[in-house]
């Protein structure tokens, strides 16, 4: 996979995996510490027996997420930079992403502030966006992903208001059901809660734990996937461990669309040059996947090539089927959308040894730096101590809201739906909140997106001058 590598290449493809393997280091102890904090707060266990935990179960959190999340965050992106075969061009992309990401990960760390990774990731990535269509020859704002724009947003907007609220009703319906007073109260001294609760709090940050490995972990498998198949493209642009019958559905998948289109309805003439670019990239396909019984017998040099013509061909049918422009019968349809499906098994993938690197890294960051923000989500949203039934209701809500979330492919925040979930316990407990902590956290999450967008957005018009 990495046959023919120049020192150059060689070197740039070490820094970049660094540097993205550093920020999953950094998000596992920004964001994972808010799942440590209720249990290390409530003394349901000790500090590092908690980080060690969580630390773990991030790690396999990773292994069992899929990758719906990490291709919703791709997807994000101009579909021209992630089909161009420019190495300096995916390098400038990719590092201006990790690096605003990181810088603005570290510097709210620093203050103590919990901000999310996911919404600096998703602002670094539509800072790149948008400073490309602001170079020559493009529109401005053209290129970016604004309807899966709309999604990620409307999730993460949402999410910090669910934590908010389920919590609060979570922790009202506990009092008026279980009637135990030691649920209530905060802990006496290091002394642990009941068996019973105890159970419950280490129960919810495992979940927690596992459940931002499996949404925050394919992240960084996602933008280490785009490192790899811009940088060494013959090893990394396809599926080269595909099976057989997998890539005999993919053939036919090209043969399925292409009579599928051939019989479309539609009179449109910007719909039939589109339909017309489609078909040119079938009949690419078809000739290059028509000899290959095995993905490693397509030519190394066409393999780029095949990667750009699937994600072009699946973005344009996308489109037009989503805006109706696209009239095929009922069963054509299906079938076109079963066959794009079997022929994106060509390119969404990452290798087993890219999900342990990540989920490695992930789990170690956890165990590193984990104190400045368990302190804040401990300490200083509320005036009172953090109880067991608050600690419980906040977890059982942030583990629930992030784990189905995960498995729709939409990227949500731990941090926020965390956060504001022990933010709404307080209020239910009526213990207040303390103000200032509030007000910063509100700050990081108002600032982030356009802080993250204009770092990225700056680094990518730079790296790109130095590298293109």
């Amino acid at each position: 996979m990495f046959d023919g590598l120049t020192t150059t290449t060689g070197v740039l493809l070490v820094v970049s995996l660094l540097i993205a393997f550093g920020f999953e280091f950094v998000n596992g102890f920004h964001d994972t510490a808010n799942a440590v904090a209720t249990v290390i707060y409530t003394r349901s266990l000790r500090p590092w027996t908690a980080v060690i935990l969580s630390g773990v179960c991030n790690f396999l959190g990773v292994f069992v997420g899929g990758l719906a999340v990490a291709l919703s965050i791709i997807h994000l992106l101009p579909i021209e930079l992630l089909v161009s075969s420019g190495v300096g061009l995916g390098l400038a992309m990719i590092l201006s992403l990790l690096l605003a990401a990181t810088l603005w990960n570290l510097g709210t760390w620093y203050f103590g502030l919990p901000s999310s990774s996911s919404h600096t990731m998703i602002g670094a990535i539509l800072g790149v966006g948008l400073a490309n269509s602001m170079l020559p020859g493009h529109e401005f704002g053209a290129g970016v992903n604004w309807a899966k724009v709309g999604d990620v947003g409307l999730a993460l907007l949402l999410s910090p208001l669910i934590g908010f609220t389920l919590a609060a009703l979570l922790l009202l319906a506990a009092k008026r059901l279980i009637r135990d007073p030691q649920l209530y109260r905060a802990p006496l001294g290091s002394r642990p809660p009941p068996p019973w609760i105890r159970g419950i709090l280490i129960f919810t940050c495992t979940g927690v734990s596992f459940a931002h490995g499996s949404n925050d972990g394919q992240k960084g498998v996602g933008l280490v996937m785009l490192i790899l198949m811009g940088i060494v493209p013959a090893g990394f642009a396809i599926n080269l461990a595909l099976a057989e019958p997998q890539m005999r559905e993919a053939s036919a998948a090209v043969v399925t669309i292409h009579d599928a289109l051939g019989s479309a309805a539609t009179a449109a003439p910007d719909v039939r040059a589109k339909l017309a670019e489609v078909e040119d990239e079938l009949q690419s396909l078809k000739a290059t996947l028509g000899s290959a019984a095995r993905p490693e017998q397509v030519p190394a040099d066409l393999r780029f090539a095949v990667r750009r013509d699937v994600l072009l061909i699946d973005s344009t049918l996308k489109k037009l089927d989503q805006s109706g422009a696209l009239v095929l019968p009922k069963e054509q349809a299906e079938r076109v959308k079963d066959a794009r499906a079997d022929l994106r098994e060509l390119t969404d993938y990452a290798p087993n040894w890219v999900l342990f690197c990540v989920a490695l890294s992930l789990g170690i960051g956890t165990m590193v730096g984990w104190k400045r923000i368990v302190v804040t989500v401990g300490e200083k949203i509320g005036k009172e101590h953090l109880t067991y039934a608050q600690g419980a209701s906040a977890e059982l809500v942030a583990m629930s809201t992030i784990g189905i979330s995960a498995g729709l492919g939409l990227p949500v925040s731990t941090t926020h739906v965390l956060s504001s979930g022990v933010a709404g316990t307080m209020v239910a407990q009526r213990a207040g909140l303390q103000a200032a902590t509030v007000l910063k956290i509100a700050s990081a999450w108002v600032l982030t997106l356009p802080a993250s967008m204009l770092l990225a957005g700056m680094l990518f018009l730079v790296f790109r001058a130095m590298l293109c």
